[in-house]
């Protein structure tokens, strides 16, 4: 199915790993001695994040968000197991003095315990504060402070104190990991056509390695930055056996189904987890992949020519899992058309992984560690539901902004478990109001798209999982007697209030096609329904004054209300 690798992503995602608990996979040690290692781990659905504090002392330990790097202003908690028992605070500074006990206590300990010289302080609060004595986290780079003692009298700590700049929601480190190297895969000295739009597909083979590698980070290769869009990798099933380089979804080029890498404008590299790697070579087999550039050319420029592509950066020291690429969401077939003057519609698209037994003989559960979301010009909200037993568990992730000129990934901050049973719902959102004519589903950017890639491991054999509405379904609903009929009802309809909702309400109740299909080109086909999504709110804050914008009206608000009580 050709339309199932029609898709943009992003290469912009954000990682570190610790493989020890898949809630808190980023870590970094916040002295250069070693001595003091904070890992965490965040849901922005939930709007929480986590930390483990391990400190190489038994006694007391301290760590604290700092508006300039030192005591004054900032917001700090200290723990430690003593004689008596274990003790964690919430308190502040106003300056280069004891911290003050904050009147209201917003970080949950979640578990403390000392052992063999090093004190482990597990704590949870929430992304958002509506206390004057915490700082907000934000998703820029902050300034985190460290201090412990020796003993748990919690006194001055003399040199045994460090501040460290780390941007805990948009965290990037940079692995360098030995027995590396890298390759490139690029268009080699191709002219790119006056078309607005052309998608271009080179199919070529990758560096042969006799024993398997991982890759562990790629980079976009752009020489054209305001032509180039998109980039994607795939893999072709071993029926491809030749090079070929034409226009794409014309030939052969579209058997070619598996996404193994992407990038979009916007995006920059991407770095996989420690704890997973794209493999390649081995006994991965010897394939041959295709790169697809799309041009988006709307100057009709001539002349150009490109030699864009990915920088694939590798190693053989093997990580504990092989990552991939799950296609989730809307596939494009009949009936994914978004009406003109719309101001708000939505469509949806179904996998339900109860099907994936069906494709492949020893299916898993997928470990996701990242989302990349696409729609087109018209999309105004992407949001991925997860479901379990018929009830919504969870939003996977949500961009309640969609920007199609800066494609953000969806960093999920912690390793969620897709079960197979599981049901993912794809619901994007589209503005309309500025056309005059139906748009609809497509490769051009003026056409539309809704898709969530699921970037997970174990890697499977697997390439999407993904539904449309029942065409026959659809076309009785709608009074048509065949497609002709369908598509002549849909161009001659008269698009207002009403019936864009009647047509967006016939759309959601009527059975779905449910396809799952592995890296073989070999798809299931199944009959669903599209569960209702809801929106999770994300948890109160510590001391239960819910403050999910933080603008200063609602923040004073907040207060107001607390400070009546007490």
């Amino acid at each position: 199915m050709v339309t199932l690798s029609l898709v943009l992503l992003l290469f912009s995602v954000q990682w570190s790993w610790a493989q020890e608990d898949p809630l808190l996979p980023f870590s970094e040690h916040l002295d250069p001695e070693l001595n003091v290692r904070l890992r965490w781990g965040f849901d922005e659905i939930q709007g929480t994040i986590m930390f483990e504090l391990t400190v190489n002392t038994s006694g007391w330990v301290g760590f604290g968000f700092s508006p300039k790097g030192g005591m004054t202003g900032a917001d700090i908690v200290i723990g430690g197991v003593g004689p008596k028992g274990s003790y964690f605070t919430d308190r502040h500074a106003g300056g280069n003095s004891m911290p003050v006990v904050d009147q209201q206590q917003n970080y949950k300990l979640l578990s403390l315990t000392e052992s063999n010289g090093k004190t482990v302080m597990k704590f949870q609060r929430s992304i958002d504060s509506c206390d004057k004595d915490d700082l907000y986290i934000t998703n820029l780079p902050m300034k985190l402070i460290y201090a412990y003692g020796q003993t748990d009298d919690v006194t001055y700590h003399s040199t045994r104190r460090g501040t460290k700049e780390l941007n805990l929601l948009k965290y990037m480190p940079r692995v360098n990991p030995p027995n590396s190297n890298f390759f490139d895969m690029t268009m080699v000295n191709f002219t790119i056509p006056t078309n607005q739009t052309h998608y271009h597909c080179k199919i070529m083979k990758a560096p042969a390695f006799d024993v398997k590698q991982h890759i562990y980070r790629i980079e976009p290769v752009i020489t054209n930055v305001d032509l180039v869009h998109h980039l994607l990798l795939y893999r072709c099933p071993l029926s491809v056996t030749e090079p070929l380089d034409v226009e794409c979804y014309t030939t052969v080029a579209g058997e070619c189904m598996e996404v193994v890498a992407v990038w979009g404008i916007g995006g920059g590299a991407f770095e996989f987890p420690e704890a997973a790697g794209l493999p390649i070579g081995g006994n991965v087999g010897d394939f041959y992949y295709r790169l697809e550039v799309h041009y988006n050319n709307p100057n009709e420029s001539a002349g150009r020519v490109d030699n864009s592509g990915l920088r694939f950066y590798y190693t053989s020291e093997l990580r504990q899992h092989d990552a991939g690429i799950l296609m989730t969401g809307l596939a494009l077939a009949p009936g994914y058309a978004i009406p003109p003057k719309a101001k708000s519609f939505l469509t949806y698209g179904l996998c339900d992984t109860s099907y994936i037994p069906q494709v492949l003989e020893k299916p898993q559960d997928l470990q996701v560690f990242t989302v990349m979301l696409h729609t087109h010009l018209a999309g105004q909200k992407v949001r991925v539901g997860h479901f379990r037993g018929g009830k919504q568990i969870d939003l996977l992730a949500a961009d309640e902004n969609y920007n199609f000129e800066f494609q953000e990934v969806t960093n999920l901050g912690k390793t969620k478990t897709v079960k197979l049973g599981d049901k993912l719902l794809v619901e994007c959102t589209y503005n309309t109001e500025n056309r005059d004519t139906l748009t609809w589903g497509g490769l051009s950017t003026s056409d539309e798209m809704c898709l969530a890639f699921l970037v997970y491991y174990p890697a499977m054999n697997l390439s999407g999982c993904l539904s449309f509405p029942d065409s026959t379904a659809l076309g009785y609903a709608m009074g048509a007697t065949d497609i002709n009929s369908f598509l002549n009802m849909m161009f001659t309809k008269t698009w207002n209030d009403t019936s864009i909702n009647q047509y967006q309400q016939t759309l959601k109740k009527i059975d779905q096609v449910v396809i799952v299909m592995n890296s073989f080109n070999n798809a299931s086909y199944n009959k669903g329904t599209l569960p209702d999504l809801k929106v999770i709110p994300p948890a109160p804050c510590m001391n239960g004054c819910v403050t999910k914008h933080l603008a200063l009206l609602s923040l004073l608000l907040c207060l107001a209300v607390h400070w009546a009580f007490f």
